[in-house]
């Protein structure tokens, strides 16, 4: 099921939205200022965010600069103004697409949709060098041999790659893989981390530790 976070101070607009997105089946998560929407994206999976940019506390160009420290998620933002200056500084920070206020709400449904078959194409597979990694047959290979790691690892990896280039902590990777219902400690992650970086081989140095706070997957182009 498709997770869809609405940030926006007026109830209102929320509430429109949620409707046409539970039409859909969406899962749908909202939140009223950009602080509570951190706090949604650190706790869930988010799969996709509609974002306001006039926003009280912390607007959304601010909103959208934080979430991605956290993880890339696709975004659509809305705006009252529709001034060429907000659109292009949207999409130099990186968002999928742009909607004016008012708007229509099935416009928007139909732009969900795009934006997310869109960000799914991009992540079929993940290729550098003589490593690739087939995320619809959750494959591994380096130099077309095929490797075999556990579950748990190559979740990590997944999880690494669709955040490449940014650092991810520890607890971050507990939620995500684990999940907030998880007993265990830091050492989990460090001992599978290990045994990732073994199995990729010439490719370990991949996954670069971040001190006092975890790790990254550092692609250099």
């Amino acid at each position: 099921m498709l997770k869809i976070l609405i940030v926006d101070d007026e109830k209102l607009i929320r509430e429109v939205i949620k409707e046409y997105c539970e039409v859909e089946n969406y899962q749908v998560f909202e939140a009223e200022d950009g602080n509570y929407a951190l706090d949604i994206v650190r706790n869930n999976d988010i799969n996709l965010i509609v974002l306001d940019i006039m926003m009280p506390k912390l607007d959304g160009y601010s909103t959208y600069k934080e979430i991605k420290k956290i993880r890339n998620i696709p975004t659509i933002l809305l705006s009252a103004r529709s001034e060429e200056y907000d659109k292009l500084l949207g999409f130099e920070l990186g968002i999928d697409d742009y909607m004016t206020k008012p708007f229509s709400p099935k416009e928007l449904i139909a732009r969900i949709k795009a934006v997310t078959k869109r960000s799914n194409k991009e992540i079929e597979s993940f290729i550098y060098k003589t490593l690739k990694v087939d995320f619809l047959a959750h494959t591994i290979e380096i130099d077309n041999k095929e490797i075999k790691v556990t579950p748990k690892e190559y979740e990590i990896l997944t999880y690494f790659i669709k955040n490449k280039n940014i650092a991810i902590s520890r607890e971050q990777l507990l939620s995500a893989i684990w999940g907030y219902d998880f007993f265990g400690d830091d050492r989990t992650i460090d001992t599978h981390i290990k045994m990732l970086r073994n199995n990729l081989g010439k490719y370990r140095d991949l996954i670069v530790t971040v001190r006092a706070l975890g790790y990254k997957f550092e692609i250099k182009d």
